[in-house]
């Protein structure tokens, strides 16, 4: 890595700020890559695909999935390395992005988003497990319960696992909200108020965007994603009522630390002298 040179204000210029960023992008693509081949081996050592099969194998009715192409195959088990790699290369990734944008926040912010980036990963998990052990089954059996006297199945691979993916994504996603609300709180870019205020509008949006995000029936669906959203909302709020009250106190106790720094410099009979030790 090239050495960064600093102003004597103690600032980055800006051109090592780019070569930071493309020794991070580095960093992070190569691990990318080496967990795609450690992915290579658990998809096909511990048997992924069949992970992700398993809700759907009480509906095929003996049958395996299907496939259209040769390729396909092989395809589908190197789609699966790399989603795999990307799992597993996103702590290195995040502290990458961490890294980088840490040393332009202050100690009060880092504080609170290293804990939110904890709780991130383990909401993440919660929503892609609720996805897979709750909704797909769910969705499975309410879409594949019509026309069952006319039709026969024959469900691709390809197809099954982009439904599987975008499910167990969304659900793990829609959980990120409190820790985004958080990060934002902790910045000072949203407010408790602003958010009680905007509850109505809140709800709309949640409900339109579960009526989206959610396959197959809707009804049953839009209602199991909007009320962990619901919940998530106001768990935002209290978070962020929380945030701010500290950040808050934290900056009403800096400008008392202020004033009686400047009240004592007015009574001293070196003022100059005081105000230069003043920590800046």
């Amino acid at each position: 890595m090239v050495k960064t040179t600093s102003t004597p204000a103690g600032e980055m210029p800006f051109l090592d700020h780019l070569e930071e960023l493309r020794w991070r992008l580095i960093w992070s693509l190569l691990a990318v890559l080496v967990c795609a081949v450690a992915g290579y081996l658990l998809v096909t050592r511990l048997d992924v695909l069949g992970l992700l099969v398993e809700p759907i194998k009480p509906f095929l009715r003996g049958t395996k999935l299907k496939y259209l192409s040769p390729t396909e195959p092989f395809f589908i088990t190197l789609k699966l390395a790399v989603s795999v790699g990307l799992v597993l290369a996103s702590p290195i990734v995040i502290y990458q992005i961490w890294a980088f944008l840490a040393p332009a926040l202050l100690p009060s912010e880092k504080r609170v988003i290293v804990p939110a980036l904890y709780m991130g990963l383990v909401l993440f998990a919660l929503g892609v497990l609720m996805a897979y052990e709750i909704v797909l089954p769910m969705t499975l059996r309410f879409t594949m319960s019509f026309q069952t006297e006319s039709l026969e199945q024959s469900i691709v691979i390809g197809e099954y696992l982009g439904f599987v993916t975008r499910l167990l994504l969304a659900f793990g996603a829609v959980f990120e909200l409190p820790v985004v609300v958080l990060i934002l709180s902790a910045v000072g870019l949203v407010t408790p108020e602003f958010l009680a205020s905007k509850r109505r509008h809140a709800m709309v949006l949640i409900t339109v965007l579960a009526s989206l995000l959610t396959p197959g029936d809707v009804i049953t669906l839009t209602i199991m994603m909007m009320v962990p959203l619901f919940f998530l909302f106001e768990l935002s709020i209290a978070l962020s009522k929380l945030v701010t009250r500290r950040r808050r106190a934290a900056a009403a106790a800096a400008e008392a630390a202020d004033a009686e720094a400047v009240e004592g410099e007015a009574e001293s009979p070196y003022p100059g002298l005081l105000r230069d030790r003043i920590p800046r």
